[in-house]
């Protein structure tokens, strides 16, 4: 999803555009999770930039998109550029657990 939320329009209040543009966010990720995974991956990963235009939009994790658009709206903008593209990836083991999981005497 490469796209421009205008916060403007006559009839609509500024508050529910940015509801909406929230919804719109979350549909669109559920949707492609749901998609069929390629072999060898484990899990979708999301390439996410957030700004006022598509050429100042910087890059953002996924979770912090919210927080973005919370930003965007006390700022009162008319508008904001997401860009939300999905990749298929492969979950890392993390090295912490892993050490951990290797201390641990099993119960016998």
């Amino acid at each position: 999803m490469k796209k421009v939320f205008k916060l403007t329009h006559p009839k609509k209040k500024y508050a529910r555009l940015v509801d909406s543009v929230r919804r719109d966010v979350k549909k669109y990720i559920q949707r492609e999770r749901r998609r069929e995974l390629p072999e060898g991956a484990d899990f979708w990963d999301f390439d996410c930039k957030f700004g006022p235009t598509a050429e100042t939009a910087e890059n953002v994790h996924m979770a912090e998109i919210g927080k973005q658009i919370d930003a965007a709206e006390a700022q009162q903008l008319e508008s904001f550029y997401i860009e939300i593209l999905a990749r298929p990836a492969l979950r890392m083991i993390n090295p912490y657990a892993a050490q951990k999981d290797e201390n641990q005497d099993p119960e016998s």
